[in-house]
């Protein structure tokens, strides 16, 4: 099959092509490099599905507020002083400008440096310059800042939707909703550990969120950090280790690993110090009172990288770690991330685990450069699409359509991804 020579108008089933009977699963390179596509995502995939913006331990009081893009739509992400945590469209009513110009802080209120139309914290417009020249009907109560159609959150993740028609965030949530759980669970009290790291990549946003669900990469790719950690602890990663990879539906989906980190909610190694032990191995104990042994082992016990269709990624490993994914141009993206942690934690433990953290995930640690890496090679390399067409995704179809169970190291998790994003382009 030869692709179309108009992407604007070529239906997306010509671009997924899955064939069951040849345990193919292929997809055409394309949709990664093409600028007309991208624009069909934005509208297509963004301008429909509920996208993350941030948690509630970011805005915790009054005034609180960040300034994100959320599918290149800017937004305040604001802690009224009504007490309301609310998502704004950071444009001023006026002539557009952004409201907000800068990352963070707190304010009680916001003045554009346009024209100075000024804004409390629940978003309602209360100061105009000069207002007497708009006359009698002027409506101030109907020039505040607006929200998106459709507001939600879920065990205090925040999410937005630009279409008013679409599902609830619980329904969207499906499969989902149950590994977000799993990190809620975790604490009584979670918090957004101050600061993030901010990122980008001359690579399609696709290629990251196939990146961060690959379970197949980890060995190869990552041979420097799992090295390193084998000198450092005597631990190993085997790829026939218990692994799982599993579609949440609606375009969700998860692999789980049972990894050689530690996880200082509940799985002591070394690295996190003999003085901590006691705390760690408790705080395990006390899951396994309150959820019993299984459900205390999902929690505390399995590593996981979950993707909530498209734009969030929690890497619930060496400790948890929220990412967010924001396409720019078919060829870059840009990533921001920030490490969930138990509030109230050991000030030493906390440094632990931001260390390992920040030496596997960080931008300059020993694993994240090497996924942006393989991310702009395949960039690089996709520049054969008009000769070399496909790319794919087979690996583990056999399994999956026996009904078998899917491990990591499958291709289960892309596909469910890919179907979800045909589904919406067509």
């Amino acid at each position: 099959m030869t692709p179309s020579t108009d992407s604007r108008n070529t239906s997306a089933k010509e671009w997924v092509v899955e064939d069951v009977a040849a345990g193919t699963f292929r997809i055409d390179r394309t949709t990664l490099i093409d600028e007309a596509v991208f624009e069909r995502e934005m509208a297509s995939v963004f301008g429909r599905c509920w996208l993350y913006v941030g948690h509630e331990s970011e805005i915790p009081k009054p005034g609180d507020f960040k300034a994100r893009d959320v599918g290149n739509r800017p937004l305040i992400f604001w802690h009224g002083h009504d007490g309301a945590k609310r998502v704004l469209y950071n444009s001023c009513r006026h002539r557009g400008a952004l409201v907000c110009r800068i990352p963070e802080g707190n304010a009680r209120g916001m003045s554009c440096f346009y024209h100075a139309w000024t804004y409390n914290s629940t978003g309602a417009l209360n100061g105009v310059p000069g207002d007497e020249g708009y006359g009698e009907h002027f409506d101030r109560a109907a020039m505040g800042l607006l929200s998106p159609p459709k507001v939600d959150n879920y065990r205090g993740f925040y999410f937005v939707c630009f279409d008013p028609g679409a599902v609830g965030l619980k329904t969207y949530l499906a499969g989902a909703a149950d590994y977000i759980d799993l990190v809620a669970d975790q604490a009584d009290d979670l918090e957004v550990v101050p600061g993030a790291h901010e990122y980008s990549m001359d690579a399609n946003w696709k290629l990251f969120v196939e990146n961060s669900l690959d379970g197949y990469h980890l060995l190869p790719l990552h041979k420097t950090y799992f090295t390193y950690l084998e000198e450092r602890e005597g631990n190993t990663l085997d790829r026939d280790d218990t692994t799982e990879a599993l579609d949440l539906g609606n375009g969700h989906a998860v692999i789980c690993v049972h990894g050689p980190w530690a996880r200082p909610v509940a799985r002591w190694t070394p690295a996190l110090g003999e003085h901590n032990r006691p705390q760690v191995e408790a705080k395990y104990q006390e899951l396994v009172e309150r959820y019993g042994s299984e459900r205390a082992q999902m929690i505390g016990l399995t590593d996981r990288n979950l993707l909530v269709f498209p734009n969030l990624i929690i890497n619930d490993i060496m400790g948890v770690v929220i990412r967010t994914i924001t396409p720019t141009a078919a060829g870059h993206t840009k990533i921001h991330q920030w490490s969930l942690a138990t509030a109230g934690e050991d000030p030493d433990l906390r440094a632990r685990r931001l260390d390992s953290y920040i030496a596997f995930q960080g931008p300059a640690g020993l694993a994240t450069p090497d996924d942006l890496e393989a991310c702009e090679a395949c960039q690089a390399g996709l520049r054969t699409a008009p000769d070399v067409t496909w790319s794919d995704i087979s690996r583990g179809m056999h399994r999956e359509h026996a009904g078998q169970p899917s491990m990591a190291s499958d291709e289960l998790q892309m596909r469910a991804f890919w179907r979800r994003w045909q589904s919406l382009l067509d």
